[in-house]
């Protein structure tokens, strides 16, 4: 197996993953469900206006949409990576395929508020077996070294669905209706599940990985408690939750309504920068993927200069003196809540070398759940202030600092211990490549 130094070069033992054309078509199939769930995902990102029309609901109950849907995918994180070190990708993933397809067509077809709501919910259970899975079958079909360039490709796949949703289902949907773009984008789970059933295994022939004994609760706990007892994990963890959600808070929901009614841009205008938001993304995942893959030690600067970056541009737009921000500032804000995503992908590579293969997929939902729940938090304070103080945008986006602040003094407080126990590991594994027999 190769193990990750958490500094440079990673150290090659028998036994690693050998890559090739081959793993890349089976992780391809496995990154193309995850596409497919974050268009499901942002799809109501580009709908919220025609979402509070349609149901004839204010602020906070249209923030319930996404806080319902979130909710449930962040409380799956840790389940879900139990079933994947448990039952396998494939299985996790086909799953996860049926539920958020059912979802979506739900979601067009619903004529109550009720009966969407449930369909989100719904929705956000399948979406949120996507993600771990696909980050599972790269550490199986490819070796440690390519980990961060694989989660960042995957993180940059992910993004593509989000600009898929943002031009194709927007269109959709002012062309052809509600029901006819929702329920005709549900087509694209259909095609990804036969690809899935057809293509997609979990490991390559000659590299099972070792039974995991099952002993019922107790797996649980001891899974559980070993990864969060790691301080990768849970550094992974706040790095995720600290710099994912102001681009996923944007991108899900807040973004089109704040442009439109508080910047006065009109819809088409509003839209091009929310694209400007995902093709941003994609070109920083590709850069900070190539960064981390040569220099470990630039992830914790990479995530904190990200976070600063995000807070200054926000703040800066918040309090910029006049009725409306400038263009420029606005195009400045989006492209720099583009580098939010693959910076999120960061807190995963804290985490990965800290846990045995056995344990990847508990401690990537532990990871996966901190960007959600911040993502959660902040969808429902921003739906309540702006209630609550008559639509004023000021007020309820400067809930955002707040969670960055609690984020970062957490990344601070576990940087060094996490630094330390991979120095401890990086001894460990040179010590036990002496003693493989060539």
């Amino acid at each position: 197996m190769s193990r990750g130094n958490g500094y440079g070069a990673a150290v090659t033992l028998p036994g690693d993953p050998p890559g090739g054309r081959r793993a890349a078509l089976v992780w391809g199939v496995g990154v193309a469900v995850y596409f497919v769930a974050v268009i499901f995902r942002t799809s109501l990102g580009v709908a919220g206006l025609d979402a509070a029309d349609r149901f004839g609901v204010n602020a906070s109950a249209l923030s319930t949409f996404s806080i319902l849907q979130l909710l449930v995918y962040a409380g799956m994180q840790i389940p879900v990576g139990l079933l994947v070190d448990r039952l396998g990708t494939k299985k996790v993933l086909t799953i996860g395929v049926l539920l958020f397809t059912l979802g979506q067509l739900g979601f067009a077809l619903s004529p109550t508020y009720g009966m969407a709501l449930a369909s989100r919910a719904l929705l956000g259970c399948g979406d949120a077996m996507t993600f771990i899975s696909v980050l599972r079958l790269g550490t199986r079909w490819f070796p440690a070294r390519r980990g961060p360039m694989v989660a960042q490709l995957a993180g940059l796949v992910g993004m593509a669905g989000n600009l898929v949703s943002t031009i194709v289902i927007a269109r959709l949907l002012h062309g052809l209706g509600w029901t006819a773009a929702f329920a005709g984008s549900a087509a694209a789970g259909v095609v990804v599940l036969v690809l899935l059933l057809l293509f997609l295994k979990d490991h390559p022939e000659g590299h099972e990985p070792e039974p995991v004994p099952h002993a019922g609760a107790a797996f649980v706990r001891r899974q559980i408690g070993e990864s969060w007892r790691e301080p990768g994990t849970r550094l992974g963890m706040w790095v995720h939750f600290t710099t994912q959600f102001p681009a996923m808070v944007f991108l899900l929901l807040w973004g089109l309504p704040f442009l439109v009614e508080a910047q006065g841009l009109s819809r088409e205008t509003a839209g091009s920068l929310l694209t400007l938001v995902v093709a941003s993304n994609m070109v920083v995942g590709l850069v900070y993927g190539q960064i981390i893959a040569r220099h470990h030690a630039a992830r914790a600067p990479l995530a904190l200069g990200t976070v600063a970056a995000t807070a200054t541009l926000w703040a800066t737009t918040l309090v910029y003196p006049g009725e409306h921000a400038p263009m420029w500032l606005l195009v400045t804000l989006c492209t720099v809540l583009g580098a939010c995503g693959p910076a999120s992908m960061i807190g995963f590579d804290f985490a990965r070398p800290a846990n045995p293969p056995e344990r990847q997929g508990t401690a990537s939902g532990i990871v996966n759940m901190g960007g959600f729940v911040a993502s959660m938090t902040t969808l429902f304070a921003v739906g309540v202030l702006l209630d609550a103080t008559g639509g004023d945008y000021r007020i309820a986006f400067s809930s955002v600092f707040v969670l960055e602040a609690l984020g970062v003094v957490q990344i601070l407080r576990l940087k060094s211990r996490t630094a330390r126990r991979e120095r401890e590991r990086l001894v460990a594994s040179r010590v036990e490549v002496v003693h493989v027999p060539a």
